[in-house]
């Protein structure tokens, strides 16, 4: 009965796609490259509530293993945009190398006001670390990376710590990073959601601070962007229009009903059905809704690749986000 009732719902929704194909005169074909994390969401709510689909666009869905992918991708001309959770920092830099490449449509992360954790400094139960100020002389784990290096080494120099000097920097694969803490490979690591919740449920570590970025760099913290390729909105404004729409209004699905949505997640990233109740609720800002307090915030963070040497020159971010001038036919 049970198998039955599940092919009848498989079968209404595979003839409620077809009619809506059957409504499009044209279907458009979009590739988007995206990264199986928390931040990316609402491009999974997008696939799952059809609306792509709904607007007449083919989604041709390419997973990546690294932020670093996704923007090569973009970069080479093999995707035309990346949904919610490309590295807002990597986008920067590659904008710094290839001027008029990106325009960035929205952000992702947490923060401390907003009581959404993006990221916790994690360590052993037992462990005497309080914060990064007590990480003279340890090792210090952190997602792979120029962005995550980047910022890990300006939260240790905040810290009144050397970098280079003081502290070992250390990449870690996100599965790897609570194994190494436990295993004592690394003293601490600075992991994203949903790594501290699950370490903190296992009871294997603890949070020694959370939303430690936002913190020091900015409150909003936004480690996350959504964004275009100017080459895919000036051949097809139209559909890359379509598609800014499709992912605010899948932004908002999320915020509104996290709950709901969280359920889909382990269909498009390592994180298990088990897991679903210790997942914290990512901040995402949608397109229409981006406001000062989260331009300020994106500024300080690329500002963080100035201090630290990895930009040469100030970026004005303001000059990157999407404007409805920026689309021409």
């Amino acid at each position: 009965m049970k198998r039955t009732l599940i092919s009848a719902v498989l079968a209404l929704s595979a003839l409620s796609v077809t009619a809506v194909h059957a409504a499009c005169s044209k279907t458009e074909k979009v590739v988007a490259a995206w990264l199986p994390i928390m931040q990316t969401t609402a491009y999974y709510v997008a696939l799952e509530e059809k609306l792509f689909e709904k607007h007449c666009i083919e989604i041709d869905s390419r997973k990546m293993q690294s932020p670093n992918h996704i923007i090569d991708a973009l970069v080479a001309g093999r995707a035309d945009f990346g949904p919610p959770g490309a590295a807002a920092g990597i986008a920067m830099l590659a904008e710094s190398k290839f001027p008029g490449t990106f325009k960035v449509f929205g952000l992702q992360g947490g923060g401390i006001d907003v009581d959404l954790i993006n990221d916790g400094l994690i360590v052993q139960p037992g462990s005497d670390i309080q914060s990064f100020a007590d990480l003279k002389g340890k090792r210090l784990g952190h997602v792979p990376g120029i962005q995550w290096r980047t910022i890990s080494r300006h939260m240790v120099r905040a810290a009144g710590l050397d970098p280079d000097k003081e502290v070992t920097l250390t990449d870690l694969a996100v599965a790897m990073q609570v194994p190494a803490v436990v295993g004592g490979s690394v003293d601490a690591t600075l992991s994203l959601e949903p790594v501290g919740s699950i370490a903190v449920a296992s009871g294997k570590a603890k949070r020694a601070m959370t939303n430690p970025v936002a913190s020091v760099i900015a409150d909003p913290f936004y480690s996350g962007a959504a964004v275009l390729t100017t080459k895919f909105m000036q051949e097809r404004p139209e559909t890359a229009k379509k598609i800014v729409e499709i992912i605010d209004q899948a932004t908002d699905l999320v915020m509104n009903d996290f709950d709901k949505y969280k359920a889909i997640i382990p269909k498009y990233t390592a994180i298990h059905e088990s897991q679903l109740d210790l997942l914290a609720k990512p901040y995402l800002r949608p397109h229409y809704d981006l406001n000062e307090t989260d331009l300020n915030s994106y500024q300080a963070f690329v500002d963080v690749f100035l201090k630290e040497g990895v930009l040469k020159e100030r970026m004005d971010v303001r000059e990157k986000i999407l404007k409805s001038t920026d689309f021409s036919g």
